[in-house]
């Protein structure tokens, strides 16, 4: 069990009054709050080993590339996978970007088909249109079911020789249904499609080893994980690595250059042109660290109490339409939910009246929202810092704002 009193307190922010209230921050989903010990260990970075990586011979720049490859190290350790297989980025998008890229230079061409699903945030989603209209190759969307799961025979139906690339989130930002990644790795292989993952809202709160996961790209943020803004993950299979060319080129990601022609350095170096985003790294292998001694296990579980207190309490409220799996196991730390005949954003701003900071919007899931036949929705999102008196303050708002709006 999580000790959230010393938990609590790691966390600065969390002492901060909105509104005349004490805080209360249900928009993890959106990007977590930070302990102090990254926020520390970023500024120490910057006060004590500031140098750039990889390309000085001088001790300071040796030990800010020791520091940023440790990083790499914690988080190939994190997702159980190999370090040379884990590139880093700017963020889950930036991943899925280099993956959509390189992947249709590599793989694609006319009349070969990329599998979407319609819960897709729009950053795994408008990488693949574009990829499509560059190849003339065609875009499939899996139907999400009235449940908020993931239409699984409407997948094998869809699946064909034409399928080059399975695309789909993990961990759906909306809905937050948990999709059931090893089983659709497992129908794409015999079909020989690439599959791609999504992963920025369960990597931060559920264990995952890639080699579970069955997948071939897996991609998600350090924002959303206690880390800094600025940096991510993707992490590929070696042997697919080592195939793909370049998404940005520039610095560090060559071997050899002559005025015509140059080769590239080897993975992950290969897809980490310039300067990288080496004090975010740091903060990142902070972040790793932090979770990784509370323990996975215990922050999903955590994750889970919350919600199932939350959507216990939604359903419960005759005013209230929620979105997704009922079945909180089947979930992760994200309920979506409106309140009949008000508009999210009017709720919104009046939960905020209280110190209470939830999402509203359509989520960067536009075609989620078409398929829901709703233009938005509000939505709350749980971390490892939220207590079961932050949710119940939560329902107790709600209820006010249903009064004063109806």
């Amino acid at each position: 069990m999580i000790d959230l009193k010393t938990v609590r307190e790691d966390f600065p922010i969390l002492k901060k009054t909105v509104n005349g209230h004490p805080l209360v921050y249900l928009d993890s989903a959106a990007t977590s709050q930070k302990p102090r010990q990254v926020i520390e260990a970023v500024a120490r970075f910057y006060q004590e080993s500031n140098a750039n990586v990889h390309r000085g011979l001088y001790q300071l720049a040796a030990e800010a590339t020791d520091l940023y490859e440790e990083a790499r190290e914690k988080v190939a350790r994190f997702i159980g996978a190999d370090p040379k297989e884990v590139i880093f980025t700017r963020g889950t998008t930036e991943g899925l970007n280099l993956v959509a890229y390189s992947l249709g230079e590599a793989r694609m061409g006319p009349g070969d088909e990329i599998l979407v699903t319609e819960m897709e945030h729009h950053a795994n989603l408008i990488p693949w249109q574009l990829l499509a209209q560059r190849k003339g190759a065609r875009l499939v969307a899996i139907r999400v079911t009235d449940e908020g799961q993931l239409d699984l025979a409407d997948l094998e139906a869809k699946l064909s020789s034409r399928t080059k690339v399975v695309a789909l989130t993990h961990v759906s930002n909306v809905l937050g249904t948990i999709n059931p990644i090893p089983s659709i790795a497992e129908l794409a292989r015999r079909v020989g499609a690439v599959v791609v993952v999504d992963a920025a809202q369960s990597v931060p709160h559920m264990p995952v080893n890639v080699a579970d996961l069955g997948a071939d790209f897996l991609a998600f943020s350090g924002h959303k994980m206690l880390g800094p803004t600025g940096i991510g993950v993707l992490w590929g299979r070696r042997e697919l690595l080592e195939e793909l060319p370049p998404f940005l080129t520039g610095g560090e990601m060559i071997r050899e250059v002559w005025i015509d022609r140059a080769t590239w350095n080897e993975i992950p170096y290969k897809f980490e042109a310039g300067t990288p985003p080496f004090a975010q790294a740091v903060g990142l292998g902070t972040a790793v660290d932090y979770l990784t001694g509370i323990g996975m296990e215990e922050v999903r579980q955590h994750d889970l109490d919350l919600t199932a207190r939350a959507l216990e309490g939604l359903l419960a409220r005759d005013y209230v339409e929620v979105y997704g799996p009922k079945d909180p196991e089947a979930r992760g730390g994200v309920v979506s939910f409106n309140l009949r005949g008000i508009h999210p954003h009017d709720a919104a701003t009046l939960l905020d009246r209280e110190g209470i900071a939830i999402r509203a919007g359509h989520h960067c899931a536009q075609p989620l929202m078409r398929a829901l036949d709703v233009p938005a929705t509000c939505r709350v999102s749980f971390y490892l810092y939220n207590t079961q008196e932050e949710v119940e303050r939560f329902l107790a708002a709600l209820d006010r704002v249903w009064e004063a709006m109806r």
